[in-house]
């Protein structure tokens, strides 16, 4: 068991785009954060989901959608999936696979306290199991 935890290999100060925002306000602040992902947060700051500069190219761009019409809220699909900021690598490694996700808000109680991406995780495992969870996330 690895005692490694999100808060450990966590990206930390992660900033929201809001429900409200608009796909353009996204993709600027993804850009001027250098980050490939935002929390999506809705009332009271209460995480929503998460949208990546993919999500933006080709749920918005792609469809011919109007970037300042669009917006985050109606991006975020279901429950939004978190890690704990207590949770292990093994954890991390769990919910990446089981959900196909590449990187993971880190809450801690209700707070949003960063982001942990694959790269992150891969970093904090041996080299088998690091193969396994790029191995999980690459097929469909």
């Amino acid at each position: 068991m690895n005692t490694t935890t999100a808060r450990d290999i966590m990206t930390g100060g992660a900033q929201c785009v809001q429900a409200h925002d608009s796909a353009r306000h996204a993709a600027l602040k993804l850009k001027e954060l250098q980050v490939g992902a935002l929390p999506i947060c809705g009332e009271n700051n209460r995480l929503v989901g998460v949208v990546t500069d993919r999500d933006i190219t080709v749920k918005v761009l792609g469809e011919g959608l109007d970037p300042d019409e669009v917006e985050m809220g109606t991006l975020a699909q279901g429950e939004a999936v978190t890690i704990g900021a207590d949770d292990d690598v093994d954890e991390i490694f769990a919910t990446m696979t089981k959900h196909k996700v590449r990187r993971l808000p880190v809450i801690d109680g209700t707070d949003l306290v960063g982001m942990v991406a694959l790269a992150d995780a891969a970093q904090a495992l041996d080299a088998p199991e690091a193969g396994r969870l790029i191995e999980a996330l690459s097929t469909d």
